[in-house]
């Protein structure tokens, strides 16, 4: 019954002067939806980044070899094929050199990356990976013979010849200013696609790819390795075959506790992007609620303000038996009310903003149970924290002197 009387009279009070009373909340709306429009967008922004960088390399292993004490290569073609036939849990490994040249054919030329790595290549490469429109991708015969061979895709096809069915014709690549003439023996799909019609793409290079041997025999600075792309069958084995690729290699080339040799996963690095992103939306998110802080002082400015409107009403009550403890609840819980319901308007008028904003830059808006709470909570506090101070004033005041303020 105490309760609910003091809740009417509450309400009564916030109803009795509406434009004053909102005006009381404005501040408090406008913090409560920055910071969930910030928290959804942040949060579905970086669920959308993460995820797709996580869809590209959720079970790949990047394996990286520092020159060994002992000299000669600390990784070698013979270590990958070991490691490819003792661990199981390894689908596709190969050497992943990457360098920049040019490719050209009669008529025209193109700058152009230049990956190459043994046959697994087109799986573990995210630069050569896309499907074959015609003939077929470097076999084990191709890189056990060195031969001069190249894949390629539809956009240097059409950019070199005019045409994309070129399989068999010879197409020379310049790499470290020394050209191989090379057959090329695969077309992939293009990664240009519709968007040739967009914008220019002839200042783009192209890609194409070819047997680690060959390039290696042809110019001794790449015939080594340094590092290597490894892809497991699902992402729980990547931490266990990361301690066994490196455990192996270690035994293998007598270098244990050389640190020579470094398994990293993809995942490690996205656990650190999402701290980062975390950190991001955070800050951002705790400036926007500065604007709390000015709302609670508007709601405890205003509280003063109707403390002293109220001086007569507040002394009347205690004359007829109010006590101290029941007035400051009462201007307690005004103050709780009128920050509660900003943070409900605040609340609404977030995930509308949150939603538009999302539809803008096309991605799922992320409101979480965790942040309503928050937000909730967190008004309510601003309520409590701005509100103490113009209850315990009113609850203070004398009934005799209260009775005789004008």
């Amino acid at each position: 019954m105490f309760f609910k009387e003091n809740l009417k009279m509450a309400l009564d009070s916030i109803f009795a002067n509406k434009m004053r009373s909102f005006l009381t909340m404005l501040g408090i709306i406008i913090g409560i939806a920055s910071v969930i429009a910030i928290l959804a967008v942040g949060n579905g922004a970086a669920s959308e980044i993460t995820g797709t960088f996580s869809e590209l390399g959720a079970t790949t292993i990047q394996l990286s070899a520092s020159d060994s004490e002992q000299g000669g290569d600390a990784l070698t073609e013979d270590d990958l094929t070991v490691l490819k036939e003792s661990i199981d849990d390894i689908r596709y490994i190969s050497s992943d050199g990457q360098t920049q040249g040019t490719v050209s054919s009669d008529d025209e030329s193109r700058q152009a990356v230049i990956s190459y790595g043994s046959p697994d290549l087109q799986y573990v490469s995210q630069a050569m990976s896309a499907n074959l429109v015609s003939g077929r991708y470097f076999n084990q015969n191709d890189y056990d013979e060195s031969a001069d061979v190249v894949v390629i895709d539809e956009d240097t096809a059409e950019a070199l010849y005019g045409r994309t069915d070129v399989v068999g014709e010879n197409l020379r690549v310049t790499a470290a200013q020394v050209p191989l003439n090379l057959r090329i023996v695969g077309v992939l799909e293009g990664r240009f696609g519709d968007m040739q019609g967009s914008f220019d793409t002839s200042e783009l290079p192209v890609f194409v790819a070819i047997p680690n041997s060959t390039i290696g025999n042809t110019i001794p600075q790449f015939s080594g390795i340094s590092s290597a792309t490894i892809q497991v069958g699902a992402t729980e084995q990547i931490e266990p075959v990361s301690n066994q690729i490196v455990r192996l290699l270690e035994l293998r080339n007598n270098a244990v506790g050389e640190n020579i040799y470094t398994a990293t996963n993809f995942l490690q690095a996205l656990d650190q992007v999402d701290n980062v992103l975390g950190l991001f939306i955070n800050f951002i998110a705790a400036v926007a609620a500065i604007a709390l802080l000015v709302g609670g002082i508007g709601v405890m400015n205003i509280m003063l303000v109707s403390v002293t409107e109220r001086t007569r009403e507040i002394g009347t009550r205690k004359a007829l038996g109010a006590t101290t403890n029941t007035i400051l609840t009462q201007f307690l819980m005004e103050s709780i009310i009128l920050s509660l319901i900003g943070g409900l308007i605040g609340l609404t008028l977030g995930i509308l903003l949150s939603n538009v904003i999302a539809g803008f830059l096309d991605i799922i808006p992320n409101v979480t149970l965790g942040s309503v709470a928050l937000v909730l909570i967190f008004s309510t506090a601003v309520g409590v924290f701005f509100g103490i101070y113009p209850a315990r004033k009113a609850a203070k005041l004398d009934p005799i002197e209260a009775l005789r303020y004008e």
